[in-house]
């Protein structure tokens, strides 16, 4: 009798050890694809969160391991964010899986001076698909945000914003996951009517500009990099203003460069982690972002590419050699 009992015993045992979940928060070689999955508890379709949830203070049971979270995603989801912050702290706030299919994980990430929810996706093989980001806290002031994903894997973005005349003005796009492409817009709506197109303007575009490489480069008349002379030769001020994917992503920044090596200098600042490279030839500039310039610019877009050297009024140029 008690052979018997051993043997339906112990197939239960065994599968209770092997279903158990694991800790997420270090990162334990033994933990595969299937364990980090599993570790997330289950969300209920339609699932909805607001902006809230980034203010909210989550158990330490759902805390990841960053070294553990880059094992199964790629190291450069959090810094296009973060920028070259280390301590960003993570966050496991659930999955939604797709029967025979993808899998969904909504994870927290809370750095110094910014939070944001991502929604991670995972195809059918449990391969890293997809990751984008919904919800920041650093929205200005009056605006909030929602996302849900309905019973049909929809994925809706909504933010709201409140006038000073009471009226909320809104802007919603939807999105779906396809494997190949990752999460493709399908809708976008809004009330608040289509913007009128404004023209770009240089705030020093009337600086001095003697410097061997001050001047005006330009892509076109939309994406263009002004220099102008700083408070030594080994420095220079800069405004950058781009458009890209038919003005649908755009940025703008205006700060302080340092030469670092010949014709290369880099912009740091103290106040966010965004970074980028300039390298100078005589007909134009090249710019590289190296650290987080998300507060700057559209997510899914960079501060990068080639500007051409414009040539300055004839008067300018006179001074530009005196």
């Amino acid at each position: 009798m008690n052979k018997y009992l051993l043997l339906i015993v112990l197939p239960v045992v065994l599968f209770s050890c092997k279903s158990k979940k694991v800790s997420l928060a270090v990162n334990d070689e033994s933990v595969n694809i299937s364990d980090f999955l599993e570790s997330f508890q289950p969300l209920q379709l339609p699932y909805e969160v607001t902006d809230t949830i980034l203010r909210r203070k989550d158990p330490e049971t759902t805390l990841i391991n960053t070294g553990l979270f880059v094992r199964f995603v790629p190291d450069s989801i959090l810094p296009r964010l973060f920028g070259k912050e280390t301590r960003v702290r993570l966050y496991a706030i659930g999955r939604i899986r797709v029967p025979d299919a993808e899998n969904y994980l909504f994870v927290k990430g809370i750095g110094r001076d910014r939070r944001i929810l991502y929604i991670l996706c995972f195809d059918k093989k449990n391969r890293f698909a997809a990751a984008r980001p919904v919800l920041y806290s650093d929205n200005e002031p009056g605006v909030t945000g929602k996302v849900d994903m309905d019973n049909k894997y929809t994925l809706t973005l909504l933010h709201q914003r409140k006038a000073s005349d009471g009226q909320v003005f809104y802007h919603r796009d939807a999105y779906v996951f396809a494997e190949g492409t990752g999460f493709s817009l399908i809708l976008t709506e809004s009330n608040e009517g289509k913007p009128k197109i404004a023209p770009v303007y240089d705030p020093i575009d009337t600086l001095s500009h003697k410097h061997r490489y001050s001047g005006d480069y330009a892509q076109d008349k939309r994406n263009l990099v002004s220099i102008r002379d700083g408070r030594d030769p080994s420095r220079f001020l800069f405004f950058v203003h781009f458009e890209k994917n038919g003005g649908t992503c755009k940025g703008e920044l205006k700060g302080e460069a340092k030469f670092v090596s010949p014709g290369v200098a880099r912009y740091r600042s103290y106040s966010d982690p965004c970074a980028i490279e300039f390298t100078f030839i005589p007909e134009g500039v090249s710019l590289k972002e190296t650290g987080g310039c998300g507060v700057h610019r559209d997510i899914p877009c960079f501060f990068e590419g080639y500007f051409e050297r414009k040539k300055a009024p004839r008067g300018v140029q006179k001074a530009h050699h005196n």
